[in-house]
């Protein structure tokens, strides 16, 4: 336990969509969720109730914005956050911190070349900080940029990095990859484009496995859509760890997979923090492992909690990532070092 004193008395509140993840948190942190209550009219305009009494204390909002097994969309969850936010703030909370692991329209925080379009991630952003947030903390985003979306005066982004916590089970799992029994066949890890590169460099300093990138040129007019791809470094007769920030549609996941192989990889394993797995991912990636298997080769999916699914095929494996937030709930909470909390801890000698 961090020996400062908490800044106000912890509250722990939860949207609908994130209640398996916000329980877990809960259970780490040894506090009850806040009650509250969504409801949705016909017409499909939502509120939030916050049943019990949050004055003056430290607030923390989990939510989910993909949620596969909630009818809702994610702009519906989304704006479900925002009523979340005012509500606390009217109710005179002193502090409120959204914990939204995936931060929802992320992947649009440019303009990619393309005049007239928004940039929406920072509207997301000025809408939270306009609700009332005052801190936002996210897992792994996609552009570390998008902190400076906020205004530093109003609203702050933690981006919480998920490698120093996620390397050491990848290894306690058998699934960082094998040595083939060369010398110079170490495992690689790999970063699906170059914007991804600093992400994998993370994992292959902690793992001590060598890097290798696949350069994309990609279609931006054409939403998923990549023109053509190198594989740059050598992968020939080595386990690869493919580390990514974001699994969608799962199409350039299977195309750098497939990108591996022919440049001779043996066992392929995925990682991503946000597996949002929209249609057809699941059947791409079953049809990859059926490849895999009639092939001799094994292939495997990471994904982590910030996206729940229920009853996954045997190929994919979930990291909890309950236990990481909750040590950065704590550290804000008693004013200490969010970099400290990304650190798995050690159990006693």
């Amino acid at each position: 336990m961090n020996p400062n004193q908490p800044r106000a008395p912890l509250h722990l509140l939860s949207c609908a969509a994130a209640l398996p993840l916000a329980e877990s948190i809960a259970k780490h942190l040894h506090v009850p969720l806040t009650r509250s209550r969504e409801a949705w009219f016909a017409c499909g305009e939502g509120k939030l109730e916050i049943a019990e009494n949050i004055r003056g204390s430290d607030l923390y909002i989990v939510q989910a914005p993909v949620a596969p097994s909630d009818p809702r969309s994610l702009y519906d969850r989304t704006m479900m956050l925002l009523h979340a936010i005012e509500a606390a703030a009217l109710a005179d909370a002193q502090y409120i911190t959204v914990v939204t692991p995936y931060f929802p329209c992320a992947r649009q925080d440019k303009r990619k070349g393309r005049a007239r379009e928004g940039i929406s991630a920072g509207l997301l952003a000025r809408c939270m900080q306009a609700a009332g947030a005052r801190r936002v903390v996210a897992l792994e985003i996609h552009n570390e940029a998008i902190g400076g979306m906020f205004d530093p005066a109003v609203c702050r982004l933690e981006n919480v990095s998920l490698h120093q916590e996620l390397s050491p089970w990848l290894v306690q799992e058998g699934l960082a990859g094998a040595w083939s029994g060369e010398p110079s066949r170490p495992p690689v890890v790999a970063a699906p484009d170059v914007g991804g590169l600093e992400r994998a460099r993370h994992y292959a300093e902690n793992l001590g496995h060598s890097l290798a990138v696949i350069s994309k040129v990609r279609d931006y007019g054409t939403e998923n859509r990549v023109l053509r791809s190198t594989l740059i470094g050598d992968v020939a007769g080595r386990d690869v760890l493919l580390v990514d920030d974001i699994v969608d549609t799962a199409g350039s996941v299977v195309a750098a997979c497939a990108e591996l192989k022919e440049g001779g990889a043996r066992d392929i394993t995925v990682t991503c923090a946000h597996p949002v797995l929209s249609d057809p991912a699941w059947e791409r990636l079953q049809t990859l492992a059926d490849r895999a298997r009639s092939e001799g080769w094994r292939f495997r999916l990471v994904g982590t909690t910030a996206v729940h699914h229920e009853n996954p095929p045997d190929f994919y494996r979930s990291f909890d990532i309950a236990p990481l937030l909750a040590r950065v709930i704590e550290s804000v909470n008693h004013r200490g070092s969010i970099t400290s909390a990304e650190r798995p801890v050690k159990p006693p000698c």
